[in-house]
């Protein structure tokens, strides 16, 4: 029997599915839908707006420069509570659209073992029980969730002040939302250098909600499995077959 976090999600799906669409060509796999991406571009677009905010408050001796985007300092200190609140909202929504494929399994300690291999490029394929998300992307994201805690607590103490918390509580809550959030933003660089030059095919994963069944047997083979039936190192070695097979005919044909 379905919960009440699958069954909420389920509906949010269906009525985005409605709104939008999730084109999956010939050769592509369904990766993401409408819902989805939707609440990934939400939690980037607040994230940022957070950032870009609190870096003109926090830090105007570097970068002043961000607060005119926000109409001025007061505005943007004004503002940036409220960006806050709204990363944390759309991020819970994630929590609850993600929570079951988040969950930590065997798999992801081999991925971790494996660590060494997959970041030289030794292995052409990941370990092949990686499923939907790997190990990786399952720490950034419960790093993510424990940021938000420690954001949406420290914010809260930080915007009513020294008069309700006290001094000591409101000097350490700067320390550790400070911290949250270089924390976060190194995790942010991270994902973004691998959703792009790391791990070529992903960032369309999100923009369009597909993923071609190289990229699919490469770095996820468990869900390549999954939804496929196939086998991914047969499918790796097909596909390598006929790479090979056409860079030897090409010669002749010319």
């Amino acid at each position: 029997m379905a919960t009440a976090i699958e069954r909420f999600d389920e509906r949010a799906r269906r009525t985005f599915e409605s709104l939008g669409r999730t084109v999956v060509y010939v050769g592509e796999l369904r990766r993401h839908p409408v819902y989805t991406r939707f609440l990934h571009w939400m939690v980037a677009l607040f994230f940022f707006l957070a950032l870009f905010s609190g870096f003109g408050i926090y830090l105007p001796w570097l970068f002043r420069w961000f607060t005119p985007i926000f109409g001025g300092g007061p505005l943007a200190r004004a503002l940036h509570p409220w960006f806050g609140i709204f990363f944390v909202f759309f991020f819970g929504l994630q929590i609850l659209n993600w929570l079951k494929p988040m969950m930590w399994t065997p798999a992801d300690t081999n991925w971790m073992r494996n660590l060494r291999g997959i970041v030289s490029g030794k292995e052409k394929l990941e370990p092949p029980d990686t499923g939907f998300f790997n190990a990786g992307q399952k720490l950034q994201f419960w790093e993510i969730v424990v940021g938000c805690i420690v954001f949406l607590i420290t914010g809260i103490i930080l915007w009513a002040g020294a008069r309700t918390f006290g001094s000591a509580l409101v000097a350490i809550s700067y320390v550790l939302h400070d911290i949250s959030a270089i924390v976060m933003l190194g995790g942010i660089f991270v994902h973004i250098y691998l959703s792009t030059i790391g791990e070529p095919g992903t960032f369309q994963a999100m923009t369009r909600g597909a993923v071609s069944e190289p990229w699919a047997w490469t770095f996820h083979p468990a869900w390549y499995r999954e939804v496929t039936g196939r086998d991914p190192r047969a499918s790796y070695e097909k596909a390598r077959e006929e790479t090979e097979r056409a860079v030897k005919q090409r010669p002749s044909e010319s």
